[in-house]
């Protein structure tokens, strides 16, 4: 009179294609990371291989720009610290990643 009786349906039968079915349901999530990796991982990737490549690369002399964007010529080099000379007699200790980016031969004076 007031609510209408309610009863259990059976559970409809199982696709034919389960496999087929589970591999399209993970194919946007291949999808995501595949565009992921071309878009984020591999340029940055890329980047840090052109950083340290630059950092290998330092050389007595050479005009650099250190992450604080300090601008002065490498005085001495060592395995992990770069001795940069900021001003006539004022030196400065950083470690090698810090460099940032090395100048062309004549900026810095």
């Amino acid at each position: 009179m007031f609510i209408a009786n309610a009863y259990a349906q059976a559970a409809p039968a199982a696709a034919a294609g389960g496999a087929e079915s589970t591999l399209l349901s993970l194919l946007p999530l291949v999808l995501m990371f595949v565009v992921l990796y071309f878009i984020m991982i591999r340029p940055q990737m890329k980047r840090q291989k052109e950083h340290r490549a630059m950092i290998d690369a330092l050389a007595k002399g050479d005009e650099v720009v250190v992450a604080g964007g300090i601008v002065g010529r490498i005085s001495r080099l060592g395995d992990t610290i770069v001795h940069v000379e900021v001003s006539e007699g004022v030196e400065m200790q950083v470690q090698r990643p810090s460099v940032v980016q090395v100048l062309p031969k004549g900026t810095y004076k």
